[in-house]
């Protein structure tokens, strides 16, 4: 669950919260989701509008995965790590339709990208919140210098 702790650094965001989503709707335990749940590993990332836009944040997003693997990323594969924009809001589809097209078109094919209202978000256990803070030799399959872009104030 490393990737979360890489939108902390931008100023803007508020909170994030590592979760499972768009699986069942019973809450499941790390375990369930390895064992093929349904669910993706998620984030919740709160932000706010005024200093950072949702254009912005997905920008990012894009930088920090491979937008045409399919239920994998890194080291890390299986269902539960498909790569999905989940939205809560159908106001956000405008901005997020525009940089999914922008990164389809950098690279040329289509995108492994799923975009879809966000349903069933449950919390992960808190040993996965903040996961490279507890564990900073933990794999991240992130360059560690992506963890430094922006220092918060």
């Amino acid at each position: 669950m490393e990737i979360w702790n890489i939108f902390d650094q931008f100023g803007g965001v508020i909170r994030t919260e590592a979760g499972y989503a768009n699986g069942p709707d019973t809450a499941p335990s790390y375990q369930d989701v390895c064992r093929n749940s349904g669910h993706a590993e998620t984030v919740r990332v709160d932000y706010d509008d005024k200093e950072m836009n949702l254009e912005e944040l997905l920008e990012y997003y894009f930088m920090v995965i491979d937008p045409l693997a399919v239920n994998r990323q890194g080291n890390d594969v299986g269902i539960q790590y498909r790569t999905g924009i989940y939205y809560t809001d159908e106001g956000q589809l405008p901005a997020i339709r525009k940089v999914f097209r922008m990164e389809q078109k950098k690279v040329g094919m289509a995108l492994a990208v799923s975009v879809e209202p966000i349903r069933n978000f449950f919390p992960a256990e808190e040993y996965h919140q903040k996961y490279l803070d507890k564990n900073p030799g933990g794999y991240c399959h992130i360059p560690r210098s992506f963890f430094s872009m922006e220092h918060r104030e």
